[in-house]
């Protein structure tokens, strides 16, 4: 039996009001699995790569934030990545066998090997990379592992995660038990609708992960051009642009608690890309380069392999949870939008009580945004299917504890291992 086919029970309690509008088919509101075969992203058109390495993490001669095998490194950022004469971490285009997905900062770390060039990765690779390159705070880099890997479907026993499309056969423990792991072209996981850059997986065909040039042209002009930041009023602005067309436009939008991650995700424009030789201001040049944007000869902008900008000086101080939660807040706030989804052409909000309810916001704190979060990975495996996916609720615990299970008790976080 598939551990996949339990997933939407998870959700369809969270949300039981989509259930309850009758004459209403709302499958799509509940549905956490894409479709695989022959569809975009889907293991039919996954690239094969037959040579995967491991990326190149911390070494002696090149430290960088001294994390390794998953553990805490120093914390103290402000250095040159790639540093002069590390050739391990050389730019390198992706071939046509390697796989890139909807996240800039991780397909840049895939072109600069910090992680896997092929775009499979593993947890501790993750939780490594994420600090030595961005000196992000070693709680936020297991949360940010942890969802990756077991709410955007990686596989939660071997650890491994495909950065964009369907590679189960490399990722899954048993792909019979687990079902398809469609990684972080998923979507409604780490991937949902009102992207900054991406399309829509319902209004383009199932294609939510490739770049759209006129989305990135239309986010440059709406900040004021080219001389323009990508500063946190700038981001809340498009985001919320986003929000409102896509939700006009898309009949199947869909924005639930997992909206709160997509706004934390859009902090990494001005306090993860930012480069302390620019004094650290989120310039177009910098995010165009982590977007993988550039002008051509005729001055206009075009798709290019993600890559870290020369001579990028990384931040000074560990990017932590609740500093992305604030940041959260501070996004979000000054544009509220309801959490739910399309149903027969009107919108209808959900519960995911304590922190959403009726489709409106309670969180007020970064405890609040911390604990959500933390609910939203700890909810999906019943404890009453522990006979059926054992290997998968254990991994689940281990998981709570990884990303400190303890510490989010201490915000006034329930602490469930399963349901």
């Amino acid at each position: 039996m598939k551990a996949a086919l339990f997933l939407p029970l998870g959700l369809a309690a969270a949300f039981p009001q989509l259930g309850a509008v009758p004459g209403v088919t709302n499958k799509h509101l509940l549905k956490r699995q894409q479709p695989g075969g022959n569809l975009p992203g889907g293991a039919a058109n996954c690239p094969f790569n037959p040579d995967h390495k491991p990326g190149v993490g911390s070494t002696l001669r090149f430290p960088y934030g001294k994390a390794r095998f998953g553990l805490p490194g120093t914390g103290k950022g402000g250095y040159q990545v790639p540093a002069p004469g590390d050739e391990a971490h050389k730019f390198m285009p992706p071939t046509d066998k390697d796989i890139r997905g909807p996240c800039p900062g991780l397909n840049a770390l895939a072109n600069h090997n910090f992680i896997a060039r092929d775009g499979i990765t593993h947890y501790t690779e993750l939780v490594d990379a994420i600090q030595n390159v961005y000196n992000v705070g070693y709680d936020l880099a297991n949360f940010l592992a942890a969802f990756g890997i077991y709410v955007a479907d990686g596989d939660p026993i071997t650890r491994k995660l495909s950065i964009g499309c369907d590679a189960t056969s490399r990722t899954s423990w048993n792909p019979v038990i687990t079902g398809s792991e469609p990684g972080l072209n998923g979507h409604n996981k780490m991937e949902q609708d009102a992207s900054l850059t991406r399309n829509d997986y319902w209004t383009h065909g199932g294609d939510n992960f490739n770049f759209n040039v006129t989305l990135w042209e239309r986010f440059v002009e709406s900040n004021g051009g080219e001389g323009a930041l990508f500063d946190l009023p700038n981001v809340a602005k498009w985001q919320f642009k986003r929000y409102q067309e896509s939700r006009s436009i898309n009949p199947q939008f869909y924005f639930g608690p997992i909206g709160f991650f997509q706004h934390g995700a859009a902090s990494f424009l001005f306090t993860l890309f930012p480069n302390g030789n620019d004094g650290y201001l989120p310039t177009t040049q910098n995010t165009a380069s982590f977007y993988g944007a550039r002008k051509n000869n005729e001055g206009q902008w075009e798709k290019v392999p993600e890559r870290i900008p020369d001579n990028w000086v990384n931040r000074k101080t560990p990017y932590s949870l609740l500093d992305i939660a604030a940041n959260i807040i501070a996004l979000y706030t000054p544009y509220p939008v309801g959490f739910g989804g399309n149903i027969d052409g009107k919108f209808v909000g959900i519960d995911f009580p304590p922190y959403i309810v009726g489709g409106s916001s309670n969180v007020s704190t970064p405890a609040d945004v911390s604990c959500l979060l933390y609910q939203v990975i700890s909810q999906p495996f019943p404890s009453s299917l522990n006979g059926v996916i054992t290997p998968v609720v254990e991994a689940l615990s281990t998981l709570l504890q990884l990303i400190g299970g303890r510490e989010f008790e201490n915000l006034g976080c329930p602490f469930p291992l399963t349901k």
